[in-house]
């Protein structure tokens, strides 16, 4: 089980290189990821965009070995990267310098799209330094306010991706504000009856409880102070947020207050994709690259 993303990029570089294709790539901060990435040995970089812009950017930020495919508008960059990955010739999804809502709608468009039929959604990981291992988190990113059957999708994605990693059972808490199922608190309902689905086999392999408060869900000493036995209790793997502005906060949180580091995927499309923000750090953006790639390996 992998415990820091140093170990998720030692796991990673043993294996082959991958080739990750980024629309829109004219931007040097990308470029110097996706060269930090080459220097830990598993990508090759496809570069779509403008041909002499990219070639003059990787000369300045030191990236060699790479190829371009060229084109101008941010739309035709969208759609020659995703067509590139859809038909095999690049492993990884990556958004660079184009509007997130044009880079979306290439990859579920229906003609030559990256459509898995299953919702999307985000996984996002964490290290947090006073925690034992990766946290991982969905949907911090995508679904707004998923109802029962989204939530269900959105748990079915990041077991899948999780089960990928080595993850043979994982410890998920249906987060929300305390213990008791409560009809006028829908978030209690959904995670009683996603405890329910994952009891009864209905889902991919988890140990599941919900609804589960946070300090419940990684305080052991809290779960025995409100006599509640648990199986997850300080061990939880994967945190199913009942909304997207919590799992936003908390993730937030640590990284602002606990200096945290993370890495983020799209889910529930044919091959890993890497949406990213342009404000992230190059850490961040090497990370979420070696777990799109990690997730290509166990999918090929």
């Amino acid at each position: 089980m992998m415990k820091t993303f140093a170990e998720l990029l030692q796991r990673v570089a043993s294996g082959p290189r991958f080739r990750v294709c980024i629309a829109a790539a004219e931007d040097p901060a990308i470029l110097a990821a996706a060269r930090m990435a080459q220097a830990h040995g598993f990508i090759h970089p496809v570069l779509v965009g403008n041909d002499g812009r990219l070639r003059e950017l990787c000369a300045e930020v030191g990236l060699g070995r790479y190829s371009v495919l060229p084109c101008e508008a941010p739309e035709e960059c969208a759609a020659v990267a995703v067509r590139a990955v859809r038909s095999g010739d690049a492993d990884v999804l990556m958004k660079g310098t184009i509007n997130t809502s044009t880079y979306l709608r290439a990859i579920l468009n229906k003609e030559y799209g990256l459509r898995s039929g299953a919702l999307l959604s985000a996984l996002a990981v964490y290290e947090v330094r006073e925690y034992h291992k990766l946290i991982f988190c969905s949907d911090s990113g995508m679904n707004t306010a998923p109802g029962l059957e989204q939530k269900a999708g959105i748990l079915h994605n990041a077991l899948q991706a999780m089960q990928r990693l080595g993850f043979a059972r994982p410890k998920v808490a249906a987060l929300t504000a305390n213990e008791m199922v409560d009809p006028k608190v829908p978030a209690t309902v959904d995670a009683e009856a996603l405890a329910r689905m994952a009891a009864a086999g209905e889902t991919l392999p988890c140990i599941l409880e919900g609804p589960i408060a946070f300090d419940v869900a990684f305080d052991r000493a809290a779960a025995e102070h409100k006599h509640i036995a648990s199986e997850i209790s300080g061990d939880v793997d994967l945190i199913l947020a009942p909304n997207i502005e919590t799992g936003n906060a908390l993730g937030k949180s640590w990284l602002t207050l606990n200096k945290a580091r993370w890495a983020g995927v799209i889910l529930g499309t044919t091959h890993p994709v890497v949406l990213g923000s342009r404000s992230d750090s190059a850490e961040v953006k090497v990370n979420s690259i070696a777990l799109a790639c990690l997730l290509a390996r166990a999918a090929g």
